[in-house]
């Protein structure tokens, strides 16, 4: 989930005009008016790269005057007059940061590059002088330890504490030169993350693997050979076939090619991301953050920056967080031996003759996978149209379990023509949400899938807002002769972020700040995880799983092959994952480091302390471990997918023991979880739904490591 900047598109698909001088006398800045739009979907098609900078500043100035009426009301601080006007201020920036930083990771063109570089050093330094006033934060405080006698109910009182909680981790309590030097360490993180995430982008589409003889694309889909070919031409390189390491590109040849040089030049590319010693090298930016990082936990009065970031979430204690992912580490590794062994073994039996290495992982796994299952994704491919996907597959059980309905609002504003929007309804045609799709890969599309807002929701004494949604992924196209036909994980991609976007449609909480997603970190991961699990339920895969030329059912055999395959290979999986989680809180253990660490030396090291399977690289190397070095979000806190995972492996088996599409249990679900937002301790309102705490047995069971 996550994320991110906006550059406007138009229907043809190319970028916001920037305005002539005779448009700029007459141009409306569309952020300092009413959204004149259904539902108050952002006029996209009106917005321009000139409109951000000055909305910026006025809903500064906004906020700011908000505050000060706050600071300076006469009367006694209270709920109303302090807490929720703090909640309900500034909808200027926020109507500004929707679309600003929603969309970067979308559309990341030169000057959407330079806009972020020029304007979030001020978000961040406008979120340091709000969370940092120390007479707002004399008010909160007031409301906060009052709340006996100003007889707030729960939910109040949960919105006052969050309030105090995050001013008191953002440096409420610190000196005025304490809260300078945390400023100071803020602004100077906000510009080595925007550095370390274009690094990122820059190394994957400028590290080019150029093949020219056609005999080293065997094993290929046509539509890769195809893209390939087509990106060698745009690079200058016609008649030849271009390769980078973006996801979708990088996992189909590893996975698919049959030269082995040609899989070991796509795995070494990808592995030295960033890391290759020339000026897109992140290594003294991640030695930099970690000393900042570092500095700030200290400044706040903990030991590392480990126990700052799980302090206040589920976990509670880094070693509780480290119990959890050794619980799942040691059969994983275990299991990696013997998955290793079933490979060597093929390649051996196939005169091969040579050791299987890290490139070789995906590529042997396709083949005892087919030999074990008779099951390739060539097999399923053309049973998963993405359209049907979408309208039978996450629709269809949406509407199953939660009574949802939607209708395509073809005329709604878009901010690219790719994107499809939806009205959502439930069971009485009430509004509920409005979502947006925005599927297929663009040359300025980031890596990856994610769901995010455009506004938040709000339900609080007869005022009720409903929220703008949206899912984001790069997805398989369609082609000249198929539509996009997707892989069984781009088919779990769909269902992950759907749950996502369940848990920001549905939500029902009163106030803003702890509507939808806005929980605990460690609990935030669980919705969509387990909306993974109704992918394979049979009446919702044999809706949506249907041959695109003959319109078939997917045959019963296929989908007993699809079962029996689906824990195949979890070994290696939950290795990487696990791994990287590791790798995460161990450099986020660090403390009082003052000399710079060799990044490569590092991580050897913590392989070597995990005995982590030679065959097995961390998911993400730290130079390109963008979770955890573009932003504080994930920071030490990459282990809460894992956590996640425990959660709605335990919760899934409550659908699975009284029926997966049993409305009862999606009823308490959606009461206790998708509708309840940040309004209960995450762990009270999961025992309830559960009926007991969660354990690892159910991950390990459905993963086959136990």
């Amino acid at each position: 989930m996550r994320k991110s900047i906006l550059s406007v598109v138009l229907a043809a698909g190319a970028l916001a005009l920037v305005p002539t001088a005779c448009d700029k006398m007459n141009h409306a800045n569309p952020f300092l008016e009413p959204y004149d739009t259904p539902y108050g979907i952002p006029p996209f098609d009106r917005i321009t790269y000139a409109d951000y900078e000055p909305a910026l500043e006025a809903g500064i100035k906004q906020q700011n005057e908000q505050i000060d009426s706050i600071v300076n009301n006469p009367a006694a601080p209270d709920f109303a007059n302090t807490v929720l006007a703090l909640d309900n201020s500034g909808e200027i920036l926020n109507k500004v940061e929707y679309v600003f930083m929603a969309l970067v990771e979308s559309d990341n063109t030169s000057e959407m590059h330079e806009l972020a570089e020029k304007l979030s050093p001020r978000f961040t330094a406008h979120h340091d002088n709000v969370m940092l006033n120390d007479s707002l934060f004399a008010r909160i405080k007031a409301v906060y330890d009052n709340a006996d006698s100003l007889q707030l109910s729960p939910v109040e009182r949960r919105l006052t504490k969050k309030y105090y909680d995050r001013m008191v981790r953002s440096g409420a309590l610190l000196t005025a030169d304490l809260k300078d030097s945390l400023k100071s360490i803020n602004q100077r993180q906000s510009e080595l993350s925007l550095r370390f995430t274009n690094n990122v982008m820059v190394e994957i589409a400028d590290n080019v693997i150029y093949i020219a003889d056609s005999a080293r694309l065997a094993g290929l889909p046509a539509q890769t050979i195809a893209d390939a070919a087509a990106l060698a031409r745009d690079k200058g390189h016609a008649g030849e076939w271009a390769f980078t390491a973006t996801g979708s590109t990088r996992l189909t040849v590893l996975s698919g090619a049959d030269d082995r040089e040609l899989r070991r030049e796509m795995y070494e590319t990808y592995t030295n991301t960033a890391s290759r010693g020339n000026e897109h090298d992140n290594s003294a930016i991640i030695n930099e953050i970690i000393r900042l990082r570092q500095h700030k936990a200290q400044l706040l009065g903990f030991n590392t920056f480990a126990d700052y970031a799980v302090a206040p979430v589920m976990a509670g204690t880094v070693e509780r967080a480290e119990n959890l992912l050794m619980q799942l580490w040691r059969p994983a590794i275990k299991k990696v031996d013997e998955e290793v062994a079933d490979m060597q073994a093929w390649v051996d039996a196939h005169d091969k003759g040579f050791k299987v290495e890290p490139w070789d992982y995906y590529y042997y796994a396709e083949k005892v996978k087919k030999e074990k299952f008779d099951l390739s994704e060539d097999d399923v491919r053309p049973y998963f149209v993405l359209d049907s996907v979408v309208r039978n597959g996450i629709f269809y059980a949406a509407h199953l379990l939660y009574g949802l309905n939607f209708t395509e609002m073809k005329d709604a504003p878009k901010y690219n023509p790719q994107v499809t929007v939806y009205d959502v309804t439930d069971e009485n045609g009430e509004h509920v949400a409005v979502f947006m799709t925005d599927y297929y890969p663009r040359a300025t599309k980031a890596q990856g899938a994610w769901m995010s807002e455009f506004n938040s929701s709000y339900n609080y004494k007869g005022e009720v807002v409903r929220p703008i949604i949206y899912n984001v992924a790069s997805l398989t196209p369609a082609t000249d002769d198929t539509p996009s036909l997707l892989t069984l994980d781009e088919v779990e991609t769909v269902f992950h972020e759907f749950g996502h976007a369940l848990h920001g449609m549905l939500t029902r909480a009163p106030f803003h700040s702890l509507q939808g997603t806005n929980v605990d970190r460690d609990l935030v991961e669980m919705p969509s995880q387990i909306n993974e699990h109704w992918a394979l339920v049979p009446e919702i895969l044999k809706n949506y799983a249907r041959h695109y030329k003959t319109g078939e059912v997917i045959p019963q055999d296929l989908v007993d092959k699809i079962i029996a395959a689906h824990k195949f290979n979890q070994g290696f999986m939950t290795t990487e994952l696990v791994g990287a989680a590791l790798l995460d809180i161990e450099w986020h253990k660090l403390s009082g480091t003052t000399e710079d660490i060799d990044i490569r030396a590092f991580e050897k090291q913590v392989a070597d302390k995990l005995h982590m399977p030679s065959m097995v690289q961390f998911r993400y190397r730290s130079p390109y471990f963008k979770h955890i070095f573009d932003n504080d979000q994930y920071s030490c806190g990459y282990y809460t997918y894992l956590w996640s995972q425990v959660l709605e492996a335990d919760a899934y088996e409550r659908f699975e023991n009284e029926g997966p599409l049993n409305r009862r249990v999606a009823d308490d679900y959606r009461r206790l979880i998708l509708e309840a937002g940040d309004t209960e301790d995450a762990m009270t309102l999961y025992k309830e739904f559960r009926g007991h705490e969660p354990t690892a047995a159910a991950l390990l069971r459905n993963r086959g490591l136990d």
